[in-house]
């Protein structure tokens, strides 16, 4: 019995060892499986509150959280703040209002505002648009999906959510929706100078001028930029063309319509074929790859047609290829600018505008430059056309003021020698 203690208790201890060690094991488990929820959630709640935000598409960076609603939005209820899901039909995600940060607005709300959807101001492949007034005084556009819209319930989800984190002055402010009965609707700040192809093709607009033109482009190019430098991760617009640019009241252009659009980490493959022809990028139309390339490529176009002045679906990439030809991609674009500007632009500015323009227009994606360089020369193009303008202006001036000089002598010679005054006018009789 004696010797039989020991072993016994040699065993009890190695036993207890051993279940030591397994729950230690099981507890670090435990442990490090709690820590790595906490990080998911604390890293999903900081993307969707605080987004890095460029103010220029550049440089500074600034969080903001609710930049979309200011002093004049609407006004909330209880029961929209309070409402656990963006979707009322169907499957319903949970917390989408908090995820998303934008308002929403009830179907009579919205109603009310548009007179009973009787102010249309537009169509898109998204469905009608129309112009309201909040019930604080403040002018929306409300676009309204449409039953047979090419468009659906995935890319309204997608633009709401998107949005929610967005915030550029290029880029259309989305100030609320309304997801009820049925209905789908986005709405927008109001941009009282409607689309970019409005202006490049409608009758009733008066053709854009060249710095105006100008001022568009650059403008677009940095809310691309902030849209894949700035936002955290990157988001690939997809669907960049006129109708898609938006002009505020001081025709300072905003990208908009973020249906198709996609985080960069998101699968870049599709089997379908999404976007606008004549925009499209011919390497994502041949492998269903999208990059930010193809956004660069859709903007190239962009810039050919605010250029021209044609559009990209009547052949006007086969126009700038024939151009191209005799240009070599350097100097004589002036040969396709469009006929509405009657020659009033700088040649030298257009020049360099068209040969960033074919750059983004490669075949060969990775050929392109990225959009924060496309910003940096077109910032340099317009600092060096300004140089320009004035170093023209002074010696203008100073030609002017030498001009007067020389008359002011003349005159105090003729006024000295009056004699000498009208001999020369008896020679020339």
């Amino acid at each position: 019995m004696k010797g039989g203690e020991p072993r016994g208790l040699i065993i009890g201890v190695t036993v207890g060892v051993i279940i030591g060690i397994f729950i230690a094991i099981g507890a670090l488990f435990c442990i490090k499986f709690r820590k790595s929820r906490s990080q998911i959630g604390n890293s999903s709640s900081r993307r969707s509150s605080t987004v890095p935000f460029r103010a220029s598409g550049t440089n500074t960076c600034t969080e903001l959280s609710d930049s979309t609603v200011g002093p004049d939005s609407p006004k909330l209820s209880e029961k929209d703040v309070n409402a656990p899901a963006l979707w009322p039909e169907g499957k319903k995600p949970k917390n989408i209002i908090s995820v998303s940060g934008i308002p929403k607005y009830s179907y009579k709300e919205v109603q009310k505002a548009t007179a009973n959807f009787t102010a249309l101001i537009g169509q898109g492949a998204f469905g009608p648009v129309y112009k309201a007034q909040m019930s604080t005084g403040e002018i929306i556009a409300v676009k309204v999906l449409a039953n047979d819209s090419k468009q659906g319930e995935k890319e309204f989800q997608n633009e709401v959510l998107l949005l929610g984190r967005l915030h550029h002055r290029n880029l259309v402010n989305l100030v609320g929706y309304c997801a009820e009965k049925g209905q789908h609707m986005l709405i927008y700040v109001f941009m009282p100078n409607g689309s970019l192809a409005s202006h490049l093709y409608g009758e009733n607009h008066e053709a854009l001028k060249w710095d105006q033109r100008v001022n568009i482009a650059i403008d677009v190019a940095r809310g691309l930029e902030y849209l894949h430098d700035g936002a955290v991760p990157p988001v690939v617009h997809r669907d960049i063309k006129s109708a898609n640019i938006l002009l505020d009241r001081s025709m300072r252009a905003r990208v908009a319509d973020f249906g198709l659009s996609r985080e960069e980490m998101v699968s870049r493959t599709s089997t379908s074929l999404r976007g606008t022809f004549g925009y499209l990028d011919p390497e994502y139309v041949s492998s269903r790859n999208f990059t930010k390339k193809s956004d660069v490529y859709s903007y190239g176009v962009l810039l050919f047609e605010l250029i021209a002045g044609r559009n990209p679906q009547q052949g006007l990439m086969e126009y700038v290829e024939l151009a191209a030809i005799n240009t070599e991609g350097r100097s004589g674009w002036e040969e396709i600018a469009d006929s509405g500007l009657e020659g009033s632009f700088d040649v030298e500015e257009l020049n360099d505008m068209a040969t960033i323009a074919y750059k983004c227009v490669n075949k060969i994606s990775r050929k392109r430059p990225a959009m924060r360089d496309v910003v940096q020369f077109l910032s340099r193009v317009v600092k060096m056309s300004r140089s320009r303008k004035r170093h023209s202006k002074k010696f203008s001036a100073e030609e002017g003021s030498a001009d007067l000089d020389a008359r002011s002598e003349a005159r105090s010679s003729v006024s000295e020698n009056p004699n000498h005054q009208r001999s020369e006018s008896v020679d020339s009789l």
